[in-house]
C-alpha cells in the first residue's frame, strides 16, 4: 500500500459515524455566496458577537451589500485588490463579505506590520483602496502616496455602529459609516469565475522573509471551507448549523483567523469575536458567559487560557497555526475537561489540508482512543511524504516533507498562476513529518527550524515537546545556531521562561540533565538561557527566527563565530 492508496479514508469516523471519502463534484460558486445562503436560511440567528454589540446575519448581510454599493460607486471593480488593514471589528467581517461581492479580492494585512511590509503588500498587490480605522489614517495615507491606493475607507475607532469618525476626511478618504448608510442593499452584477478568479490574496513568509502574495480563488476556499466542520459536524450539523457559536480569538488578518470566520459563516454559526488575541481574561469572561462550542486558538493561547484557570467547559478547544506540544495538549484537557483538536495546513493550502478526528470525536460521547498529532488529510486532499534531498516518497513510519495536493490548494503565488507548485501540482510545504499504518500524520518540525548537529538532524519541535515536559517551564523554544567549535555544524539552544514561583528552583544544567533523559545526546541543548518573556509573532506564535537572530546577532558580537563560517544562514 502506498500513499496514492489514501490509507487514512479508513480512519474517516466521528465516534461511531462514518464520514464521507470524498465530497465531488465541487460547487463552482462565488465565495460569498455562503453568506447569501445563511442569511436565507438563519437570518434571525446572531452572525457577529462583539462585546455587547450583536449582528444578525440578515443584518451582515444588509450591511455588506450595501457596502459593496458604496465600493463599487467609487470605481472598485472585479480584479481590483482591497486592503483589509483592520483589527478584530465587526468592520473586518462586513468588508471582508463587501470586497468579495465587488468582484475584487481581500488582502488582509496585520495592523501590526511595518511601513516597508505595508507598502511591500499594499504596492506589490496593486490594491486600490484601503480599509482601516480612524486611529490608523495618517499611515494609510503614508502607505497610500507610495502606491497605487486611490481611496481610503475609515472606521471609528468605537465602531462604525456606535459613532461617526471624528476627523476630517482628506480627498479621496471616506467614511465606512457613510458608504453603508448612503448606499442601497444592491450590491454590483459580477460574473466570476470561481475557477479562476481571486478572492483572497494574502502574503505569508513575512517572518522569514520577503511576503509572498498567495492567491486562493473562490473555488479553493469555497471548497475547503466544505472541506473542515460541515464535512466532520455533518453527523451532527441539525443541531448545530444556525444554532451554535465559534469563539475566536484568533486575528482575522491571519489565514486561520479568516478560515474560522467564513467557515463559521457557512454553517450560519455566532462568531464570538475577541478584540484583542492577548488578552487572556476577556477571552476567559467571555467563553465563560457565552459556552461556545468550539474555540480555535492558537497554542499559545490555549496554555494560557489553561493556566488562567478557565474551569471545565462542555466545548472543543482547536488548536491550530503551530504546532501543538502534548505536555500543552495535555494541560488544556487537565484544565478544561476536552481533548484538544488540531488543524494543519498553510495559507497556501486553503488553508485547511489535515484535521484530528481522534479529538474531536469527543463531541459524539464515542471517543475513540485519542491520538496527538496533525490527524487525518480532509476529503479529496492527496498527501505523500517524500525526502527533501532526492524528492522519493519515504515509507510509512519515516519522517519525510509533507506534499499536498486538491482542490484548495492555491492558484499560485502571485502574479504567476502555477508558481510555487511542481509540475505534477504538488505544493511542497517545508514541513517534516510521518504517517503512521493508519493514514494518521505527525508533524516533527519545519524544514528550516531542523537543525544539523554534526550530521544529525534533530527535529525543533521535538525538544520542545521534552522542554514543555518539565514541572518548571511554563514555555520554551529550542532553535538552532553555529557551533563555534565543529565549524558547519550547528548546535541546540533553548530560551525558556518558567512558570510564576519557580525562578532559583531550577538552573541551565537542571534543564540538561532533564532533556539526557529524554532525548539524543546531540538533541539536548548545549547553550540554556532562561527569559522574562519569549518574543511572539502578530498571531502569538513563538517567534524562533527572532531568538536565532538575537542570539547570533550576540555571538558575532562575542567574536565566536569565526570558527563557525561554514554554517549556512538560515532565512
Amino acid at each position: 500500500m502506498g500513499y496514492s492508496d489514501k490509507p487514512w479514508t479508513a480512519g474517516y469516523k466521528l465516534g461511531p459515524y462514518k464520514l464521507e471519502t470524498s465530497l465531488e463534484p465541487y460547487p463552482e460558486v462565488p465565495l460569498f455566496a455562503a453568506l447569501d445562503d445563511a442569511a436565507a436560511k438563519y437570518p434571525g440567528q446572531t452572525a457577529i458577537q462583539f462585546l455587547e454589540r450583536t449582528t444578525t446575519y440578515r443584518g451582515l448581510k444588509d450591511q455588506a451589500d450595501r457596502l459593496a454599493a458604496g465600493l463599487a460607486g467609487l470605481g472598485v471593480s472585479k480584479g481590483d485588490k482591497v486592503c483589509l488593514y483592520l483589527p478584530n471589528c465587526p468592520e473586518f467581517l462586513i468588508a471582508d463579505w463587501a470586497v468579495l461581492k465587488t468582484g475584487a479580492a481581500i488582502v488582509p494585512v496585520s495592523v501590526l506590520r511595518t511601513d516597508e511590509a505595508l507598502i511591500h503588500e499594499a504596492g506589490s498587490s496593486r490594491s486600490k483602496a484601503i480599509v482601516c480605522r480612524e486611529e490608523h489614517l495618517e499611515r494609510a495615507l503614508h502607505i497610500r502616496d507610495r502606491c497605487d491606493i486611490e481611496h481610503v475607507i475609515i472606521t471609528s475607532a468605537e465602531g462604525h455602529d456606535v459613532e461617526p469618525v471624528k476627523a476630517a476626511l482628506p480627498e479621496n478618504v471616506y467614511e465606512f459609516r457613510t458608504l453603508i448608510e448612503d448606499n442601497p442593499p444592491t450590491p454590483p452584477s459580477v460574473a466570476i469565475d470561481p475557477r479562476h478568479d481571486l478572492a483572497i490574496l494574502a502574503f505569508t513568509g513575512g517572518a522569514t522573509g520577503v511576503p509572498k502574495g498567495v492567491m486562493l480563488t473562490h473555488f479553493n476556499r469555497y471548497s475547503n471551507l466544505r472541506q473542515g466542520f460541515p464535512w466532520i459536524m455533518k453527523p451532527m450539523l441539525k443541531g448545530i448549523a444556525g444554532k451554535a457559536s465559534f469563539f475566536l480569538p484568533v486575528p482575522l488578518f491571519h489565514s486561520f483567523g479568516h478560515y474560522i470566520a467564513q467557515s463559521a459563516v457557512y454553517l450560519g454559526l455566532r462568531i464570538i469575536l475577541m478584540p484583542d488575541p492577548r488578552d487572556v481574561d476577556l477571552m476567559v469572561q467571555y467563553i465563560k458567559k457565552y459556552r461556545p462550542l468550539m474555540i480555535p486558538a492558537v497554542p499559545t493561547q490555549l496554555m494560557r487560557m489553561a493556566e488562567a484557570g478557565i474551569g471545565r467547559l462542555n466545548a472543543i478547544p482547536m488548536s491550530g497555526a503551530a504546532p501543538l506540544p502534548v505536555e500543552v495538549a495535555e494541560k488544556v484537557r487537565r484544565a478544561m475537561g476536552s481533548p484538544v483538536s488540531e488543524g494543519y495546513g498553510l495559507t497556501e493550502t486553503g488553508p485547511l489540508t489535515h484535521f484530528n478526528i481522534t479529538a474531536f470525536s469527543k463531541i459524539t460521547g464515542f471517543m475513540p482512543k485519542e491520538k496527538h498529532g496533525l490527524g487525518v488529510p480532509a476529503p479529496d486532499t492527496e498527501c505523500k511524504l517524500a525526502d527533501p534531498l532526492t524528492g522519493k516518497e519515504v515509507p510509512f513510519g519515516n519522517a519525510g516533507e509533507i506534499l499536498v495536493r486538491g482542490p484548495q490548494i492555491m492558484k499560485g503565488y502571485w502574479p504567476e498562476p502555477g508558481t510555487g507548485l511542481d509540475e505534477d501540482g504538488w505544493l511542497h510545504t517545508g514541513d517534516i513529518g510521518s504517517m503512521d499504518d493508519e493514514g494518521f500524520f505527525r508533524l516533527s518540525d519545519r524544514i528550516k527550524d531542523m537543525v544539523n548537529v554534526s550530521g544529525n538532524k534533530v527535529y525543533t519541535t521535538e525538544v520542545d515537546e521534552v522542554l514543555f515536559r518539565h514541572p518548571h517551564v511554563l514555555m520554551a523554544a529550542a532553535f538552532g545556531i553555529p557551533d563555534p567549535e565543529t565549524p558547519g555544524s550547528e548546535r541546540i539552544m533553548a530560551a525558556i521562561r518558567l512558570k510564576d514561583g519557580s525562578e532559583g528552583k531550577v538552573g541551565a544544567e537542571d534543564i540538561r540533565d532533564f532533556c539526557r533523559r529524554h532525548l539524543a545526546p546531540y538533541a539536548v541543548p548545549k547553550v540554556v538561557e532562561f527569559r522574562n518573556s519569549i518574543p511572539m509573532t502578530a498571531t502569538e506564535k513563538l517567534f524562533k527566527k527572532a531568538l536565532r537572530d538575537e542570539a547570533i546577532a550576540r555571538m558575532k558580537q562575542e567574536g565566536k563565530l569565526e570558527k563557525a563560517r561554514g554554517v549556512r544562514e538560515k532565512t
